[in-house]
């Protein structure tokens, strides 16, 4: 548009077609008497002589109120349920506004996923940025829905809800996703939001913000604890870098634009939980990393701003297991100080974080000696090797391995990994006080 003198980046444009039709567009670039506008729902239709353009002098907004929740939403936030569009107390800028450092609180309190990999070993806890890092043809999607199904609070009511933020996902994706939250009944505390493959880019660049914004509304104007799961974000990464080069930006690394990492950190940074207010946010990103390569700029830029990481793990998958949480290479940075806190508060077993640190290093050792028996074979082995070997097979049957409609309380969670670690001769059990291997652990299993 040549004639333009006052645009503003991200500024809003309503375009109308020669047909009376009209679309919206935002700016991406205004200067020297032009603006650039990229239409929301593609060029199809329009010509140059036609053509109107009015400028809005607003960035986009999205009404907010308690009746978004139960509905399904398109990437910028029109009903795809066949029902009108929800009445707005109030409209909120997508873009957001900072929280300010000096007003967060630390994450403590914890979120009880049902899974066990996740909620004795990476403990998530409300107000955290958790990912999960996948690769091409893993079940993340099926991971992403059965904790959006399952995720509650530990000691809180009905205040939780969950925000699904679907990124250029097939049809059947998306389906699949909202399928899941109806038979499940957690469409009722749910907001879903599905950008598909075939829609425009410059809508997946503003789905993740319209999430999140529906969540900030949800958290700290509601009291809701919300728990945003946006997949896949590599789908978000990829129109990033389609919108960089139709603007002639310098590339980054492997063709990315060089804010990759502001614009990443934009999204995340929303999650947390604010001084004085009930509600929080917390995020569980899912990418899947491109080749298997975790050095790819997407999560080794993730892995710097979120506190931790799950990884799914392609040996395990090929096992049969599921969830295949590779939890060598899986942290959550925030799980031993919540814990601390919340079991001296007397609302965790006092026992949980000692199991996951001994889970965690026997689980080591078995993986090494099965790299070893391989070598020298069983009978090079000494007899708390074998123990060790036999603990790792149990562990990911009967521990990681668990079914898609199963939910798993804390205490259940803890009891499996008991029964797996009474395999090992008490003796072994280094991490764990004496007294909680005397209440728990199995002597039976040690002496077979």
């Amino acid at each position: 548009m040549d004639g333009i003198d006052t645009a503003a980046f991200d500024e809003l444009v309503e375009v109308e077609d020669p047909s009376g039709g009209k679309r919206l567009a935002r700016v991406l670039e205004s200067g020297f008497g032009r603006a650039i506008a990229q239409v929301f729902e593609g060029t199809s239709g329009l010509s140059v002589a036609g053509t109107k353009a009015k400028f809005l002098g607003k960035t986009m907004q999205l009404p907010v109120s308690e009746e978004l929740l139960g509905r399904v939403f398109d990437g910028l936030g029109r009903p795809l349920d066949g029902l009108p569009e929800p009445v707005g107390k109030e409209f909120r800028d997508v873009n957001g506004a900072p929280i300010n450092p000096e007003r967060r609180e630390y994450p403590t309190d914890l979120i009880q996923t049902g899974v066990s990999a996740i909620d004795v070993m990476l403990t998530l806890v409300r107000g955290q940025k958790l990912p999960i890092f996948s690769g091409a043809g893993m079940p993340h999607n099926k991971l992403a829905a059965q904790i959006a199904r399952q995720a509650t609070v530990v000691g809180e009511g009905e205040e939780f809800a969950v925000v699904f933020a679907a990124l250029g996902v097939q049809h059947g994706e998306a389906a699949f996703f909202k399928r899941t939250l109806e038979e499940s009944g957690a469409i009722r505390r749910s907001i879903l939001y599905q950008n598909l493959a075939d829609d425009p880019a410059i809508e997946r660049i503003s789905t993740p913000r319209v999430a999140l914004t529906a969540a900030e509304y949800l958290a700290f104007d509601l009291g809701y604890h919300v728990l945003v799961i946006l997949t896949d974000l590599t789908n978000y990464a990829e129109a990033l870098r389609e919108i960089s080069a139709a603007r002639e930006e310098v590339p980054g690394r492997k063709g990315y634009p060089g804010y990759l990492y502001t614009d990443l950190a934009t999204n995340y940074e929303r999650a947390g939980r604010i001084k004085g207010m009930k509600g929080s946010i917390t995020q569980m990103p899912i990418l899947s990393m491109p080749s298997d390569d975790v050095t790819h700029p997407i999560p080794d830029l993730t892995g710097y701003i979120t506190e931790g990481q799950i990884f799914l793990g392609r040996d395990l998958f090929r096992k049969g297991i599921y969830p295949p949480i590779y939890l060598l290479s899986s942290l959550s940075r925030l799980m031993g100080p919540a814990l601390g806190h919340v079991i001296k508060a007397g609302r965790a077993r006092a026992d949980h974080q000692m199991v996951g640190n001994q889970l965690y290093n026997a689980y080591a050792r078995s993986v090494e000696l099965r790299a070893l028996a391989e070598i020298v074979g069983k009978s090079g082995l000494t007899g708390v090797d074998l123990r060790y070997l036999k603990f790792g097979d149990e562990f990911e049957q009967k521990f990681l391995s668990q079914g898609y409609d199963e939910n798993r309380p804390f205490d259940d969670s803890l009891r499996i990994a008991w029964e797996c670690l009474s395999v090992l001769p008490d003796t072994e059990l280094t991490n764990i006080k004496e007294d909680f291997v005397k209440k728990y652990h199995i002597k039976e299993r040690s002496t077979e």
